[in-house]
């Protein structure tokens, strides 16, 4: 075989001079891989030589050299003049005659091994493309469904001919390679069938994060061209590496996607419609695309390839639905999370405006500018620098004018679709997937982007003031206590365990049934009796899941497993719900079963309700997930927390209870932790102490109940203040006793996050840990070390 033609299964990454990032990894893969499970679609690919070989005939090369010289590629209309007249010149040289038999030759091989029917995607690999330090990813084009030696030989003139697209020739100047330094090599590559099938993108670290214990996948119906250009939102899933390493389950995460419609091979055998896109029926949409032991298989792959690379690595995968395997189609080094360092910025909203849309955030920064709503490119002139941009999707053609803006918005795709790539690399917030934000901002109006708010975004009328904090990791000095955090919502966790910690003193199992379920629970327990007005409401959340009971279930093991796994092997202390009956009538189906009470603060909460024949069957469902955390996924670092325990039989009782569940104190190192949040638990805390591991004081609740006033009452709101003499003589109380028998004794209430004077005070009481809000971590931390 000629120097201008290679079979992918005889590269290497030793390759990349001479057939680029891509074609490289994949024969680096088909070779060293192949026996570790990675299974990777075979083909050939033309080298960087056989383009020069391409652009020398006729003296193309000078021709090309000459139009870009002194291009000014912010000039839009120039740089689309240029990429035209280059592109047009490509498509019309003939082929040199010895590189037009090396093709015609290896098609001829590679047809023979897959047969006549073998249809092939023709991609482009860039000699400069998929380093470490610059992602080329997307710029050049890619023809799926190729099909007969004529229509191969098409795609990979096109191919040649987009290493001029414009967007290639913007991004080359941007980040200074020289055009003629960069080559081109067509990868010729047997089609999975995924259009029968599924197809998506993962990552082997948290794209948001950087959080490297984790696996990303996002998965769709059809070809992956959708996911990858954003045209969908997809499922997605988080797979914990430990645990898939110790063949534990290990999906932590599921999110159904939209899934709105799927590429398929065209009916027609037309040269130019070789692909088509259609509309997914919508009784898959609500159903994920994979299962769980899919996602594993993948994740299993992924952590392969990670490991052979040494580096986070950013992957392509298709799911053949004629022999129902799993393949890798493209892999390489993922390039903007992985740079991060050990800084941290905070952006933090000072105030809020109307909300006029919301989508997946990507990144946590904030941005603001005037609106600029564009319904196709051919409006990009409008883009001035800062501006907002706002439009349906984007591809590749858009990059030079989104690195105009100081924040991108789109109507479709997932976190891993073009927009959410280029939004990451230019270090600007973005929202995807919001469906309507083209009609809802209206254009020209000056709005802000959040990003800072956990897994949703928003887009917000008017320009608001937000602050921006730089933290220093390496800097931080020694806290005199252990630092913890309340954690509330899964999808922060990762960003939230960048910040210096000690673990988790409280993760609230009331935000995770409220946010990821939304149904009370007895309604999912008895759906069938429930009124078909009702049912129709409910089905639809938990349809993916198959089962109303299992989505409860399933929903709060992913809830509490994010949480673990990103502060693991630091302990997560998880406090069972705390849902008072007004609160638990506000989930769907509530009002049928919750009674009314004049004064929830003080009624049906707590141990009382756990204990209670209507609920019981409610609390072993937490219990049932917080037992397959610990033990089907190996998150051992939980500990169980009870909350409003009113009398030591009561404690007594609950303990039994737990263990009649499932969670024994002890057993598999399980710890119980009682909330101390009312008067009885520190008068009586020795006592209390019999049945628990330590105390977690709720100083909110302490607070009310020593002073005898409504937390949630404006009339009496000015006399609540935790630092009352009576309030922190029942804590010093706890605090002591705790001490004197060796166990846990911790905070989790809100003072020491709003005084940190108070936080001082416990530290001298001998307070073992201080749980505290993220956002006040930092300067806590740093004022209790000075």
């Amino acid at each position: 075989m000629s120097e201008l033609v290679v079979p992918l299964d005889q590269l290497t990454m030793r390759d990349v001079a001479r057939v680029g990032g891509k074609n490289a990894s994949l024969g680096e893969m088909i070779r060293n891989l192949g026996s570790l499970g990675v299974t990777v679609p075979g083909g050939f690919a033309t080298t960087a030589e056989a383009y020069r070989r391409f652009l020398s005939h006729e003296g193309l090369d000078a021709k090309i050299a000459e139009r870009v010289e002194g291009l000014d590629v912010s000039d839009v209309r120039a740089l689309q003049a240029a990429g035209a007249d280059i592109r047009a010149w490509i498509m019309d040289v003939p082929y040199p005659a010895d590189l037009e038999t090396a093709i015609e030759r290896a098609f001829a091989e590679v047809e023979r091994d897959g047969g006549a029917e073998t249809s092939w995607a023709v991609r482009s690999s860039a000699t400069a493309e998929d380093l470490p330090e610059a992602s080329f990813a997307g710029q050049q084009e890619t023809y799926l469904n190729v099909t007969g030696l004529d229509n191969i030989k098409l795609a990979v003139r096109r191919v040649f001919a987009s290493l001029f697209n414009d967007r290639a020739i913007a991004y080359r100047e941007h980040h200074h390679f020289r055009h003629r330094d960069v080559a081109l090599s067509a990868g010729i590559q047997k089609m999975v069938r995924s259009d029968l099938g599924a197809s998506g993108v993962m990552f082997t670290i948290d794209t948001e994060s950087g959080f490297q214990d984790v696996v990303l996948v996002t998965a769709s119906y059809g070809l992956g061209e959708m996911v990858v250009q954003g045209a969908v939102n997809p499922d997605e899933f988080y797979v914990y590496k430990p645990a898939l390493k110790q063949g534990r389950q290990a999906v932590l995460r599921r999110s159904v996607g939209e899934k709105a419609v799927k590429m398929v091979y065209s009916d027609s055998a037309a040269t130019d419609s070789p692909v088509r896109v259609v509309d997914v029926p919508e009784t898959e949409r609500r159903r994920f695309s994979l299962n769980d032991e899919q996602v594993s298989e993948l994740a299993r792959q992924a952590v392969t390839i990670e490991a052979h690379y040494g580096r986070p690595m950013d992957i392509e995968w298709a799911l053949d639905g004629i022999d129902d395997t799993l393949y890798i189609v493209q892999a390489r080094p993922e390039t903007v999370q992985s740079r991060h360092g050990q800084v941290i910025e905070r952006y933090r909203l000072k105030q809020r405006g109307d909300v006029l849309s919301q989508g997946r955030s990507i990144g946590q920064k904030i941005g603001a500018g005037r609106a600029r709503v564009l319904g196709n490119l051919q409006e990009m002139d409008r883009v001035e620098q800062g501006d907002v941009l706002i439009t349906d999707m984007t591809d590749p053609d858009w990059e030079p004018v989104m690195k105009r803006a100081a924040a991108i918005v789109t109507n479709r795709g997932g976190r891993t679709c073009h927009a959410a790539i280029i939004a990451r690399e230019l270090g600007v917030p973005a929202v995807v997937g919001c469906g309507d934000a083209t009609e809802t901002v209206p254009d020209g109006d000056a709005v802000t982007v959040s990003c800072a708010e956990g897994d949703d975004g928003y887009v917000y009328a008017g320009e608001l003031d937000f602050d921006v904090d730089t933290v220093q990791l390496a800097s931080m000095p020694e806290p005199p206590v252990k630092i913890m955090m309340n954690v509330g919502n899964p999808e922060r966790a990762m960003s939230f365990a960048r910040l210096p910690n000690a673990g988790v003193g409280l993760a609230r199992l009331e935000f995770i049934i409220n946010n990821g379920i939304g149904i009370h629970p007895r309604a999912l327990l008895e759906f069938d009796k429930l009124p078909d007005e009702l049912k129709t409401q409910i089905r639809p959340r938990f349809e993916a899941y198959g089962d109303p009971v299992e989505f409860y279930v399933s929903r709060i093991v992913e809830g509490v497993a994010c949480i673990a796994a990103a502060f693991a092997p630091n302990p997560v202390i998880v406090r069972l719900s705390d849902f008072k009956s007004n609160e638990y009538a506000n989930l769907l189906g509530g009002d049928r079963y919750e009674p009314h009470e004049e004064n929830p603060m003080i009624g049906f909460r707590g141990a009382s309700r756990y204990l209670s024949d209507d609920f019981r069957t409610c609390f072993e469902l937490e219990c049932r997930a917080l037992k397959s955390v610990r033990d089907a996924m190996g998150l051992t670092n939980v500990w169980v927390m009870v909350p409003f325990v009113r009398t030591v039989e009561e404690a007594r009782r609950v303990v039994e209870l737990l263990a009649g569940f499932g969670l024994r104190r002890g057993e598999n190192g399980l710890k119980l932790i009682m909330m101390c949040e009312i008067p009885s638990n520190a008068i009586l805390a020795e006592q209390f102490l019999k049945y628990f591991d330590g105390f977690s004081i709720g100083s909110n609740d302490m607070t009310q109940m020593t002073l005898g006033l409504d937390r949630d009452s404006a009339l009496v709101s000015a006399l609540f203040d935790e630092r009352n003499e009576a309030v922190k003589f029942l804590l010093t109380r706890a605090i002591d006793a705790c001490r004197s028998a060796g166990k846990y004794i911790g905070i989790c209430g809100q003072a020491p996050s709003d005084y940190p004077e108070f936080a001082r005070w416990l530290v001298e009481q001998g307070i073992g840990s201080i749980s505290l809000n993220p956002d006040t971590v930092v300067d806590t931390w740093i004022f209790l070390s000075q």
